[in-house]
């Protein structure tokens, strides 16, 4: 990809962080509302993309808008009922191990879509010992991923490598990244691609190191019980999206909601994007529960919290269950 294109990306990526999210047109009437909060734009919510431009969510009834926030800032705007759900698991189960009444529903990717990318002279990860290291805010999913995968390697976070906890969206890690601000930044795809187009060097696949789940999304323990067809109408949408996305049939059609969704030209790079996704999506939205446990254990590590948390206190997955045996998805 040249620099034109990169450039293209990059602008049309800051847009999606400015809130231009594609949204189908709807007419039809009796559709219901629903506002969901996510922490990012990147390829791995393609299942939630797929959802809203072949019209699963539509199907079942809803109109969803999908709004970028922090995970912790989503979790306390659906406990108010000024957001109806969360799409970053990591906020719901970062309330609930607080003692929030919130739930994860569904899990639609297995482990971590994150990429630690380097300067050029930076080749093997144990350069990175008294440099800087970029990930998200102290709440997210990448911040767990980033500690682990720096501990695998002898590093350990704030002696030997200095964390940067960046918030909002991912094109900042990159931009700090080619700035020199910081050593190496643990970025999403399609950033990882920009930056690998670039010259810099991917040093390890988060996937590769990292067992825990992500994507999905969870909402109030009061939502659950006072609207359980809501919120199944809403699980079996997005169960709906993976299984479209697995279908070897409908590849090309994947490629097409990618295009759309980033208003890109570039199949090559939808391409790639889209074979990074399938690394670690879910097949029928079914995650071990050993995975989500230690979801659980790393942020009460972060939230030092003491008390011992089971995943059955975060996560229903009985919405899923049903979805699957309805729609004769085998788990």
């Amino acid at each position: 990809m040249n620099d034109k294109i990169a450039r293209h990306l990059t602008i049309a990526l800051t847009c999606l962080v400015a809130g231009v999210l594609f949204q189908p047109v709807l007419h039809a009437q009796g559709l219901k509302k629903i506002r969901m909060g996510i922490a990012s734009m990147n390829v791995s919510y393609l299942t939630f993309f797929a959802g809203l431009q072949k019209g699963f969510f539509k199907d079942e009834g809803i109109d969803l808008e999908l709004i970028l926030m922090s995970p912790t800032t989503a979790n306390t705007a659906v406990l108010a009922g000024d957001l109806d759900y969360n799409g970053t698991p990591t906020g719901v189960i970062g309330g609930a191990i607080r003692g929030q009444p919130t739930k994860v529903v569904i899990f639609t990717v297995a482990r971590p879509l994150q990429v630690l990318m380097s300067r050029k002279e930076i080749t093997e990860p144990g350069q990175l010992r008294g440099k800087k290291v970029a990930a998200t805010s102290g709440a997210g999913s990448t911040t767990f991923m980033a500690y682990q995968v720096l501990r695998q390697f002898g590093l350990e976070p704030g002696k030997d490598v200095e964390v940067i906890l960046l918030g909002g969206a991912p094109q900042g890690r990159l931009g700090i990244l080619e700035n020199g601000t910081v050593d190496a930044a643990f970025l999403s795809v399609p950033e990882n691609i920009v930056a690998a187009r670039k010259g810099f060097n991917e040093l390890a696949f988060g996937t590769d190191r990292v067992d825990f789940p992500q994507n999905g999304f969870g909402t109030s323990q009061r939502r659950i019980q006072e609207n359980p067809d809501e919120v199944y109408r809403m699980v079996r949408a997005l169960l709906r999206g993976l299984s479209f996305i697995w279908e070897k049939k409908n590849y090309e059609d994947s490629l097409e909601v990618i295009l759309r969704q980033y208003k890109m030209t570039d199949r090559k790079m939808a391409g790639e994007m889209y074979q990074s996704a399938m690394r670690v999506m879910t097949k029928d939205a079914s995650v071990r529960p050993e995975s989500v446990q230690m979801l659980i254990d790393l942020a009460r590590e972060a939230a030092k919290i003491t008390r011992p948390v089971t995943v059955a206190e975060v996560y229903d997955p009985s919405f899923v269950d049903r979805a699957r045996r309805e729609l004769s998805i085998s788990k």
